[in-house]
């Protein structure tokens, strides 16, 4: 095999080898032959495929597997050498026939600085899982927050968003972790905080995701679902440098494929006479499109502006965005104002900063949910009617016997308006007591002031819906968070070992504090028909509020060991204490330990394709206080009353509404990863694979319990259950420069195994909805009964049954579906359910390439979900007939003269072919989707300096245009929020086809 590769090599060679030479043909009067070898300063090993270009012409060559090159040049000319991971080298020829050349690695490439929480190492250096994002990645991309970005650029971290203005996403690193929130933590600027909609994107200057235990247990308590580390942009020494960019996008909506007037009467009809009943007197004259009705184009924009400098004691960042979306459903918008400053100043052992940011937001919420109305309507009902309260249409018994609710009634006569102004940031100053001993302070604050504005005007929008009073409804909050740190770094080399050392205290205070208002009968402008939407008017006032605090202090310690860059050892250790919990169960220990091996250092490993090994392995505990502030407290109403005394006097009364838990205590999560990092050919090739078993303990969560045990308040929290993930990650890229043109491409594969090994509380099992979570078993599998076909006749009907003989479904008719008697009992219930699926894919993947050439370049970004069967909430009720919606297109239902078909006979009033607890509405949720694709292009230097700007670039790109996949509903990238059914989608927001335009310059 290797004899086979060096020939392929050889080959290579000579075809580059001969076509240089064409090139030199008409100069070989002139020019001399030089030979040499291209080598690695660091090692000393051969360079293969290095390009040796000279200056200032086409004429270039490449070395082959050894390093070895040759090519012409004339005595006066210079040699440029460039690869991949190395620093460019000129070498004048000066009549030189043999020049041997040694080239440096790049900092970059050998020497990359990544956060790891309190500190920072070299990425060669790093024991644990961790993934490092490029901020361009993200930013090319048109998102609303950090976590779309992400999507399909790293292993072991699931994205799913979706395209309703201001819609966040929700991101998973490493499975289910706990039964309830998966969102990791994030750290900005050393700041506890949040990347939500109210983060710009743009400002980010590096992300680091820690995925396993020994990475994130710096934070101990609150990293069991992963952390994801992100510094913004700051200065740099030299002159003001200004930076400029716009972006504007449009987005489209997916459609279902719904009937028309014509086509839906002729099945609405059939449907109600197999029934036996009376038809609907439809309104053949009306046929709305709800869909053309209820969705539009959106529209983006985004426009960045930046200011940064600096000298040689200080620096400084400035940062302005704007950020607009306007949806794609009516009456739906989400803009952002933000801004960002960063500076920071060095004096003698002195150093002081600060990172601020701040942001407002405001969303004209989606009342209802329209992308269920629109397929809930029916077609002959029109959009207005002046017959109806508020003058919308909706159904009418007896000529559209609907309960769906009018979407333009909805976002006329309900409007939800939410706004948020926030300060974050941090103060840090550092003292370096001396060359190895360092003091850093880091002072956080966050402040939010939310308001809520949500009123409801007279009128009515679905059928056989009471009177109500117009209202509004108004509430104000503010959140604050203070978060101080003290770490004290020591970091010192004695000969070959290379020792760091960390240890800190740090404290964190939350607090929350709401009041709100409504008032009733608002009062109307009679010459604008609008109301008076503030609180000093109306009637019936209602007011309240409440507060919300918690603490947090922690103690936290590192120890990094390096021995002559070969055996890597890591320690950590942190102590948490939380108001969450009672005294008795304060604090937690949350220890990891990490241990790697670079084999590439090691005198025995000799290798010219393997230029960087390392073995890795690592154990850590993580916690999670993954609940609320006063769970282990009693929950009292006071809002009671009660009758006491010869008198019968009235006197208020107090009740325990929820049960109390005074013994809850921190989820643990125990982690074990091993993985491998390689470097090939000079670090172009580049391979990362890990394997991991995690195990939660104790995990919190609130099962259902019975009324009768005086629950009145929400399920009490128990530390119940143990949920265990397995899973393997594989990152394998590659890059290559050769003269102008270079190129990269990458692809990661994950794969997660997630089970719950007990419920605990004495329970074995858990049903909700259509889904079953049982030891032994994947959280959320599907529950249901299983179909076996249609009844073709009356004979077939009559031949199905048990082993006893008994007919099991007596009452069907040919055309129906059958069941499967799953317990032989001879009859259909819900014992006969059984688990018939996942919801979990088996594996997922992501596939990225870019190319460039000269001032173009060219990226795209793949994604892919494989073995995952979701609920199709559209079908089940657009394909059920026993209810009243629209229905879908192009079906052929089952007839006499139509047996055919797997599609059941339509029948009005009953649910026998419409069970929404069947089979028949999974589905493959694989697919393949194009997440990105853009192209740009950059001005040459020559003509921006005639026109004073150091850069200028034109972009256009795409994002969601192509999906392949076999999935009925509108997104197979569907989200849903609830851990149990997250395959379930009902009236999902999907993701958006959207087309990009942008410019950016500096000067």
């Amino acid at each position: 095999m290797k004899t086979k590769i060096n020939q392929i090599l050889k080959k290579r060679y000579c075809l580059l080898l001969f076509f240089s030479l064409l090139l030199q043909k008409g100069y070989a009067q002139e020019q001399i032959k030089i030979t040499g070898k291209i080598t690695s300063a660091l090692h000393g090993d051969p360079v293969p495929f290095a390009n040796v270009l000279v200056k200032n012409t086409q004429n270039g060559a490449v070395t082959d597997f050894d390093g070895n090159f040759s090519i012409t040049a004339k005595s006066n000319q210079t040699l440029i050498v460039s690869y991949q991971g190395y620093k460019t080298k000129e070498i004048a020829v000066n009549n030189q026939q043999t020049i041997n050349i040694s080239i440096e690695e790049s900092a970059v490439a050998l020497d990359e600085v990544v956060l790891v929480g309190y500190g920072s190492q070299q990425k060669k250096d790093l024991t644990g899982a961790i993934s490092v994002v490029k901020a361009g990645e993200i930013q090319k991309r048109q998102v609303t927050t950090m976590a779309e970005g992400l999507q399909g650029l790293v292993t072991g971290v699931k994205v799913r968003g979706g395209g309703r203005p201001g819609q966040e996403a929700s991101i998973e690193i490493r499975g289910l972790k706990n039964l309830q929130n998966t969102n990791p933590l994030y750290v900005v600027d050393g700041l506890i905080t949040t990347a939500n909609r109210d983060f710009n994107p743009n400002d980010i200057e590096t992300i680091q995701v820690l995925k396993d235990a020994s990475a994130a247990a710096i934070y101990g308590s609150r990293a069991a679902n992963g952390v994801i580390i992100i510094t913004t942009k700051k200065g740099k020494k030299g002159p003001l440098k200004i930076e400029v960019s716009s972006k504007t996008s449009f987005s489209t909506m997916p459609k279902y494929d719904l009937m028309g007037t014509e086509e839906f009467s002729k099945f609405n009809f059939q449907a109600y006479d197999n029934a036996g009943i009376p038809r609907q007197n439809l309104n053949l004259g009306v046929n709305t499109d709800w869909q053309k009705e209820i969705f539009k184009q959106g529209l983006l924009q985004d426009y960045n502006a930046s200011f940064s400098g600096g000298g040689d004691n200080s620096t400084f960042f400035i940062s302005a965005n704007y950020f607009g979306n306007e949806g794609t459903v009516i009456s739906t918008d989400f803009n952002r104002v933000s801004f960002r400053v960063n500076s920071s100043g060095t004096k003698g052992i002195f150093s002081i900063g600060e990172n601020l940011a701040i942001s407002n937001s405001r969303t004209d919420e989606m009342s209802g949910n329209p992308i269920i109305d629109a397929y809930r309507l029916f077609p002959t009902i029109p959009v207005y009617d002046q017959d109806n309260p508020g003058g919308y249409g909706y159904g009418k018994q007896g000529v559209a016997n609907t309960f769906g609710t009018n979407p333009i009634a909805l976002a006329n006569l309900l409007d939800t308006k939410n706004e948020n102004f926030r300060i974050r940031g941090n103060l840090w100053s550092e003292l370096k007591l001396a060359s190895f001993l360092k003091y850093r302070f880091n002072f956080g604050y966050e402040t939010s002031f939310d308001s809520h504005n949500f009123i409801r005007k007279l009128g009515n929008w679905t059928l056989n819906q009471p009177f109500e009073q117009s209202f509004i409804n108004q509430n104000k909050g503010r959140s604050e968070t203070k978060l101080f740190e003290n770490t004290l770094t020591f970091k010192k080399e004695f000969g070959k070992h290379d020792i760091t050392v960390l240890a800190g205290q740090t404290f964190q205070k939350d607090n929350y504090n709401q009041i709100y208002g409504t008032k009733r009968n608002l009062l109307i402008n009679p010459s604008t028909g609008e109301y008076f939407d503030v609180l000093d008017l109306g009637n019936q006032a209602e007011v309240g509020g409440f507060r919300n605090e918690a603490a947090l202090a922690s103690y936290l310690g590192r120890l990094e060991y390096n021995y002559d860059d070969r055996y890597l050892f890591n320690a950590v250790f942190r102590r948490d204490g939380s108001s969450k919990f009672s005294d008795a169960n304060k604090w937690g220990n949350f220890p990891s330990a990490s241990l790697g091996w670079r084999v590439s250092n090691e005198s025995f490993f000799k290798s010219k394709f393997i230029n960087d090994l390392k073995l890795r392995a690592s154990y850590g505990e993580l916690g999670s206080g993954n609940i609320g502030n006063y769970e282990y407290q009693g929950f009292i109403n006071t809002f009671g009353a009660i009758v006491l005394g010869d008198g019968q006097t009235l006197y208020p009364s107090a009740t325990q509404v929820r049960l109390a838990n005074d013994e809850l205590r921190w989820e643990k999560l125990k982690q074990t990863n091993v993985g491998i990092d390689l470097g090939m050919l000079d670090s172009s090739l580049r391979l990362t694979a890990d394997y991991f078993v995690a195990r939660t303990e104790d995990v919190l969560f609130g099962f259902p319990i019975l009324m009768t045990t005086g629950n009145d308040g929400g399920n009490p929290i128990s530390n119940a259950a143990t949920v265990e993930n397995k899973g393997f990650e594989l990152d394998l890229s590659y890059s290559k420069k050769i003269n102008d043109f270079s190129f990269n491409a990458s692809i990661n594969f994950t794969k997660l195994n997630n089970k719950l090994v007990s419920l605990g509380n004495g329970q074995n099992e858990s049903i909700q909805g259509n889904t079953i979570t049982k030891a032994g078993s994947a959280v959320g599998m599907w529950y249901m009964l299983q179909t076996d076909g249609l009844f073709q006749n009356q004979a077939e009907i009559q031949s199905y049954v048990n082993s006893a003989g008994t007919v099991i479904m007596p009452n069907a008719k040919p055309g129906d579906i059958r069941f499967k008697d799953v317990n032989d009992d001879g009859e259909i219930t819900n014992e006969d359910k059984d688990i018939v699926g996942s919801p979990w894919p088996e594996f997922e993947m992501g596939f990225n390439a870019g190319a460039s050439y000269k001032g173009f370049d060219f990226s795209m970004n793949w994604i892919g979900s494989h073995g995952a069967t979701v609920y199709n909430g559209f079908r089940s009720t657009v394909d059920r007939f026993d209810d009243d919606s629209n229905y879908r297109t192009g079906i052929h239902p089952w007839t006499p003269e139509n047996p055919n078909t797997d599609f059941p006979r339509i029948v009005k009033g009953t649910t026998l072919n419409a069970r929404g607890d069947s089979d028949r509405f999974l589905e493959s949720g694989d697919f393949i989707r194009l997440k990105y694709i853009g192209f740009g292009y950059n001005l040459p230097e020559n003509l921006l300096h005639k026109v004073g700007l150091t850069s200028a670039r034109f972009s256009l790109s795409a994002q969601n245009v192509i999906t392949i996949t076999k999935y009925l509903g509108l997104d197979p990238e569907f989200s849903n929020g609830n851990i149990f059914e997250r395959g379930v989608d009902i009236g999902s927001f999907p993701n958006l086809k959207t087309y990009s335009f942008g410019v950016e310059f500096s000067f």
